[in-house]
């Protein structure tokens, strides 16, 4: 477009970048008084200027791509709109419109890693490249809680901002990759050298996912070490030619460094470092992993509700979404006005984070696997560990005339009926969180092994089953540890409205199965009945001799009026603040 012409409020002044499927403009926004960066559609094979600003299919057969391209455009600004870490690009806003689509930006002014490395002239030092990993990683483990990819990492696609050199990771390029996809053009997404080999066919079992953004990360650090990549994924699958940097480089940088991108840059995925979590850990950036076994917590702000396309990889590995699926309905869960329910988002696919502006996090410190800090310790809430006596833990026996089902009354009785002895702890990091900005955190902790169950009440009465869930279903823990939740593989912030939210903690001696009470999930978390349909289904358990203890408890079969398993528990509230 011409400079000069207006896209809405946005002026542009001069073209900053053209690629074969969009074109990024330097703009001035009349609104704001500053300069962005306006980011265009514009796949140049596929559709050609009309005027001075309309888009047009250059032909029919054409058409489909250009919409599932445009389309995957909309997405990826929605994602990145919905993202708030400081190596993530933040999208003010993004809108359709003369045929295309738009995206503006932050005006961002650095240089890219690839030409910095060329400037520097010699491999940088560990420290410079740990100061590099630290940011980007956090960033990735960002995206991958809602398992979202990148899968264009390169030096390329790293930019370093200002002074302290900040790296700013770029381009997830997901309109390129549907394009790609559809007309079979391998050379259009992928980056031999950078690419792993699942990127290059999808096999059963080798499936995409964040080990394929490891392997691509990895692959960078190689070229900032060696002057050079891996040698292609694929064929090292045949003949694997690669020395490993344990012995090429060795002396200029540390084992334990070296060791961790070597087993990252394995080819076959099974083999590779499974997370970003793994690979942090690997290079000792995660700190001491929790008690559970799961890696430490990232803290970060998550996404908007994504849509998922889920595969079972190679062991270890997680589910797999494509970014150009990513954030389709970014209001399918709540929105910026208020959602409703249980109001921590689940990082992985449930939280509606604030667009606009952007800021930076702190990440909260990990609580100790073994014993909360003073900090900690003040600011227990409502920790329950004196059981009652035990009774007959058939808490939901509600008559059929009896409507009336109060969850927070059934919390209670769950706390008046535990076993004797079998205590647990249970208490927040914190008493208040802030919305948009804090991050969940608890401990639980048992005199007894037995299995964590965690319930959560929102504040417009909906009851989900926190933990476990589709993502993490280890729920086991030993008698005397602390577990940290929610784990690093779902971490959860906070997003509107405000208002209490009560958790009820159960550590049971024996599983507890509650997919008898319901097959209705908020994403990957179980959504129990409350209210009337408690109250019935409860009722029917009863009919047919079947005493759940509660609709809470989860027993289903497992738990007779005769003989039903031993547990402990606890409650705690939270307050989520503006």
């Amino acid at each position: 477009m011409p400079v000069g012409t207006y896209v809405g409020e946005f002026e542009l002044t001069s073209v900053l970048g053209e690629g074969g499927f969009g074109i990024v403009y330097l703009a001035w926004d009349h609104s704001l008084e500053r300069k962005v960066a306006l980011k265009e559609y514009m796949p140049s094979a596929l559709s050609a200027r009309v005027g001075s600003t309309q888009v047009q299919v250059k032909s029919a057969r054409h058409r489909d791509t250009f919409e599932a391209g445009l389309k995957s455009f909309v997405n990826e600004a929605k994602l990145l709109a919905s993202f708030d870490h400081p190596s993530l690009v933040k999208v003010y806003r993004f809108w359709e419109a003369n045929g295309t689509a738009y995206m503006v930006m932050p005006f961002y002014e650095g240089i890219t890693l690839k030409d910095k490395l060329r400037e520097m002239g010699e491999p940088p030092d560990e420290q410079w490249l740990m100061n590099l990993l630290a940011p980007l990683t956090e960033a990735l483990a960002v995206i991958h809680a809602a398992s979202c990819f990148h899968r264009d990492i390169a030096p390329d696609n790293v930019i370093l901002l200002g002074a302290n050199q900040k790296p700013l990771l770029l381009d997830f390029g997901a309109a390129r990759r549907v394009i790609g996809d559809m007309t079979q053009a391998l050379t259009v997404i992928l980056k031999p050298g950078y690419a792993p080999v699942e990127q290059y066919a999808e096999a059963p079992n080798m499936k995409q996912g964040g080990w394929t953004d490891v392997y691509a990360l990895a692959a960078s650090v190689h070229f900032a070490i060696m002057g050079r990549t891996p040698p292609t994924s694929v064929g090292r699958l045949m003949s694997d030619s690669y020395l490993p940097l344990e012995q090429a480089a060795a002396g200029r940088y540390s084992p334990q460094f070296l060791r961790a991108i070597d087993r990252a840059l394995r080819v076959r995925p099974e083999d590779r470092t499974a997370s970003i979590a793994d690979l942090r850990a690997d290079l000792g950036l995660a700190g001491a992993a929790s008690v559970d076994g799961s890696p430490p917590q990232s803290m970060f702000v998550a996404p908007a509700s994504v849509s998922t396309r889920s595969g079972s990889p190679a062991p270890r590995a997680q589910g797999q979404t494509e970014v150009a699926q990513a954030a389709q309905s970014a209001q399918s869960v709540a929105g910026k006005s208020g959602g409703k329910g249980v109001w921590f988002g689940l990082a992985t696919l449930l939280l509606v984070a604030a667009g606009g502006g952007g800021y930076l996090l702190t990440s909260p410190s990990k609580p100790s696997a073994t014993q909360p800090s003073t900090k900690e310790a003040a600011v227990d809430v409502a920790a329950v560990t004196a059981p009652a006596t035990r009774v007959a833990p058939v808490l939901a026996r509600t008559d059929a005339a009896s409507a009336s089902w109060d969850a927070r009354e059934e919390f209670s009785k769950i706390i008046q009926s535990q076993t004797s002895g079998f205590t647990v702890e249970a208490s927040s990091t914190k008493p208040q969180f802030q919305i948009d900005k804090d991050f969940l955190g608890f401990n639980v902790k048992s005199v007894r092994d037995g299995f964590v169950n965690v319930l959560v009440l929102g504040q417009d009465g909906s009851l989900i089953l926190l933990f476990p869930n589709s993502k993490a279903s280890n729920n086991r823990i030993k008698a005397g540890q602390v577990m940290s939740l929610p784990q690093s593989s779902w971490p959860m912030g906070t997003f509107e409205p405000p208002g209490p939210q009560h958790f009820l903690v159960i550590v049971s001696s024996q599983p507890r199965d509650y997919s008898a009470l319901s097959k209705e999930r908020e994403f990957m978390f179980l959504k129990l009945p409350t209210g009337e349909k408690a109250a019935e289904l409860a009722t029917s358990l009863q009919s047919k001799n079947q005493f759940s203890t509660s609709i809470l408890l989860g027993t289903g079969n497992n738990c007779t009026a005769n003989n039903c398993d031993e547990f402990g528990a606890a409650q705690f509230s939270v307050d989520v603040v503006r």
